[in-house]
């Protein structure tokens, strides 16, 4: 049997792309939560569910709330390099990751404050560095929530989304 290759809502408002899959992967895909991801695996996947957590909740100061509660109701990992189709929003994370998805044409714009920080609000995707903290410091986050406020990703949060 091959593991799943999408991990959270299908109608998720923020779906993050990564190159690798978590160990355990088949033992949560139907009702995945943080702490069984963190728990099967590595400090390393600990990390990147904590950065999705603070760059996709609703209220910057809850993103531990929202880890520990709607996360991958609001929120999913993909592990194939091809965009989902849907209104939702796209973070591909690490340049060699990016690589991956060569057929896809993006106008992805730097952020002037963060250079490797780029938008394309058309096709609604975000990339940035490697979802782990030496490459996504506090700072950085807060950069990136304020580039995705500017573009609308938060407008739904005072009616619970994302």
């Amino acid at each position: 049997m091959s593991a799943p290759d999408y991990l959270g809502s299908p109608s998720a408002r923020l779906v993050l792309y990564l190159p690798h899959l978590p160990e355990g992967l088949e033992s949560f895909c139907h009702a995945p939560s943080a702490q069984a991801i963190v728990e099967a695996n590595s400090n390393h996947w600990r990390k990147i569910i904590n950065l999705l957590a603070k760059v996709a909740s609703p209220v910057e100061q809850d993103w531990r709330g929202f880890r520990d509660g709607p996360l991958f109701e609001r929120t999913a990992l993909c592990f194939v390099p091809e965009l989902q189709a849907g209104e939702e929003w796209h973070w591909i994370a690490g340049q060699a990751n990016l690589l991956r998805f060569s057929s896809l044409e993006l106008d992805a714009c730097p952020a002037l404050e963060d250079p490797e920080v780029a938008l394309d609000e058309g096709r609604r995707v975000l990339i940035t560095p490697y979802p782990d903290y030496r490459q996504i410091s506090n700072a950085r986050v807060a950069r990136i929530r304020a580039l995705l406020e500017r573009a609308g990703f938060y407008a739904d949060r005072e009616r619970g989304a994302c």
